[in-house]
């Protein structure tokens, strides 16, 4: 089962939009998470998001690079960059991408 969390034991049921970049000779990327008005933001948990967390069964994928928008001083969005430093860990980003893809009715279009 692959899941999103930003406080860990808690799965972020919003189904964000993700983009992807990848240099030309494959030997770097970067994934760009879009999460609107996520579950992490609505102040129930009383708990700091102290990154993005991508688990599946293979383990998890962890990033620090997490930012919030705010309108009108609250919370509305949170943005997460992953980045990929070779083709191993793009590989292993893009499997769990299919699994989360799959699970959450993503599609996926090259540009």
């Amino acid at each position: 089962m692959a899941k999103i969390q930003f406080i860990k034991g808690i799965d972020e049921e919003v189904v964000p939009d993700v983009r992807l970049t990848r240099s030309r000779d494959g030997s770097n990327g970067t994934a760009t998470f879009y999460f609107d008005n996520p579950k992490a933001l609505n102040g129930n948990y009383g708990e700091e998001i102290t990154g993005i967390y991508l688990m599946d069964e293979e383990g998890e994928l962890v990033s620090r690079e997490v930012k919030g928008k705010f309108v009108n001083g609250q919370p509305t969005a949170l943005e997460a960059i992953v980045i990929m430093k070779s083709q191993e860990e793009w590989d292993r980003f893009m499997r769990f991408m299919e699994r989360y893809a799959e699970e959450n009715g993503l599609g996926f279009s090259k540009s």
